[in-house]
């Protein structure tokens, strides 16, 4: 089954790699030594000294492997130069194409490619073991084209595909939900090896076997990693993730910065009051309203930015960005990433033996 592991890690369980700076070395390492792929988030711009600092913090909290996630939006090729060289597990590239010569060059490298190739409907997360790699994990890298958004990932030999469901917190583009959706692209791999992931409105043992019923081999969760002890967020993010159980699908933050990039947001107070804003609109024009230190750089926080709030963030907090996917109201409390981990596994089995195979355990 899905807690068995996929692609070498002991469980199917993949955290997101929640941004700007949320998903930091000690989520990720607390994720990585309870079995799952944790994913740091590299800055959206150029700092590759950083970026191996940020993979050698990691290093010191744990000696299982994780990954990386850039996005192809912003600047990113120092940044993708430097996780080369620190030879991470995984390298995640999501929001642009995945060309041959960058899958070749972390070939070399020795690391695994995730790209994600954005489409109307469909999200692909393509994994590409570099060689010998598919061997040592027993996974075979397979070529199809029966998808002409995903052509040029499949061209190239995937391993994994991770499907994103519009439930899912932060910059959704796809339309369709996760029930839907990955049924079909279950149906698409067909009796291929490629073991199809789901992401968007997970966060318990009941999404995690409700995933594993339509097809998915493993999932992937956000909100519900952003909502334990061990993320970077602003304790008030934290508290709001247990206040509110309702989001919204909307285009209001950061339409300068990254347009075209919808997201799905808490309905905070600020939120209902703001989410009409004028489509001329954006954050260019917007009163400052704090300050944050990202990635170790001191940013402006300006009203509408998308900036979410960590640690280091001064000013209106209830009036900044704060991503979550729809089934925030089943999060009930901040916890360990391990202890999420934990639940998840245990509530998994539990709940295929209890209602699956009968009453008895």
């Amino acid at each position: 089954m899905g807690w068995r592991g996929i692609l070498g890690f002991e469980y199917g369980i993949v955290q997101g790699p929640l941004g700007p700076d949320i998903a930091g070395p000690e989520l990720v390492a607390a994720v990585a030594n309870a079995g799952g792929l944790g994913l740091l988030r590299a800055p959206d711009w150029e700092s590759p000294e950083y970026v191996k600092e940020l993979i050698r913090k990691t290093r010191k909290l744990t000696d299982k492997p994780f990954g990386v996630g850039v996005v192809l939006a912003f600047p990113h090729k120092e940044n993708i130069k430097a996780i080369l060289e620190e030879k991470v597990a995984v390298l995640q590239i999501y929001w642009g194409e995945c060309s041959k010569e960058l899958v070749l060059e972390a070939h070399d490298a020795g690391v695994m490619v995730v790209p994600q190739v954005k489409g109307s409907m469909i999200y692909f997360i393509l994994i590409v073991l570099p060689l010998g790699l598919s061997h040592e994990l027993n996974v075979t890298p397979l070529k199809v084209g029966s998808v002409e958004k995903a052509k040029q990932a499949f061209n190239v030999g995937v391993d994994a595909i991770i499907i994103q469901g519009r439930e899912a917190g932060g910059h959704v583009i796809g339309q369709d939900g996760l029930i839907s959706l990955l049924p079909r692209v279950v149906d698409l791999v067909g009796d291929h090896d490629i073991p199809v992931i789901a992401a968007g409105g997970i966060v318990d043992a009941r999404g995690y076997v409700a995933a594993l019923a339509l097809g998915a081999k493993g999932i992937c969760m956000g909100t519900r990693f952003l909502a334990t002890h061990e993320s970077y967020a602003h304790p008030t993010y934290k508290r709001k993730l247990i206040e509110h159980n309702k989001t919204e699908y909307t285009d209001v933050f950061g339409r300068a910065r990254w347009p075209g990039a919808p997201q799905r947001v808490l309905q905070t107070p600020f939120f209902c009051d703001w989410k009409s804003l004028p489509v001329q609109e954006n954050e260019t024009n917007q009163p400052i309203i704090g300050r944050s230190i990202i990635h170790g750089t001191e940013k402006e926080i300006r009203r509408f930015a998308g900036t979410v709030p960590n640690p280091t963030t001064t000013g209106d907090i209830e009036s900044m960005a704060m991503y979550a996917g729809e089934s925030v109201g089943v999060i009930k409390e901040i916890l360990p990433a391990g202890e999420v981990m934990k639940r998840l596994v245990e509530g998994a089995q539990l709940l295929i033996q209890q209602r699956f195979c009968g009453e008895s355990v």
